[in-house]
């Protein structure tokens, strides 16, 4: 480390509270989300053929996304390998689009699994794709507890729409 200091980033959200405390709907969102044909309303970006990409409706960031396997399983080992492929695909598609429309400079990706690891829906399996840019934590999460997100969800859905649709093969 050459007797250098590393500076420990965090990403604070604790609006997020909002979502874990909130009484949750029966049954599962994803599964709910991904046979509904309104793509629009629930946020869908894209639909593959055994995965779809989807806004997260509680994110850390503008442009918060998730890639969300059509099968209800909390196990990657539950997952086929075209769908892991896929899943990969879309996560590279999608990190691509938020560099271009959003001009994203680095990205958080990965799971939650299980409730020990995090996960706020852990039984149906889910991969967040989270844009940063440098600065992107200030003062106002953390001192004013307040999170500026600053476009809306169908706003920026309607900016990324476009660009999901020319996702073509995997």
């Amino acid at each position: 480390m050459n007797g250098k200091k590393l500076q420990m980033n965090r990403l604070w959200a604790p609006w997020r509270m909002e979502y874990i405390q909130m009484n949750k709907d029966t049954g599962c969102v994803f599964c709910m989300k991904s046979k509904s044909i309104d793509d629009e309303s629930n946020l869908i970006l894209y639909r593959g053929n055994e995965s779809f990409i989807l806004f997260n409706l509680y994110p850390y960031t503008n442009g918060h996304l998730m890639i969300s396997p059509y099968k209800h399983t909390s196990d990657t080992n539950e997952i086929s390998d075209d769908c892991n492929k896929e899943i990969m695909f879309f996560a590279n598609q999608s990190m691509n689009i938020l560099k271009i429309c959003l001009n994203a400079e680095g990205f958080n990706f990965g799971a939650n699994l299980g409730k020990c690891g995090g996960a706020g829906i852990e039984d149906h399996l889910h991969y967040h794709i989270v844009p940063r840019w440098r600065g992107d934590t200030n003062f106002m999460p953390v001192l004013g507890g307040t999170k500026v997100v600053v476009e809306g969800l169908k706003d920026t859905w309607n900016k990324l729409k476009p660009h999901f649709e020319k996702i073509t093969g995997n």
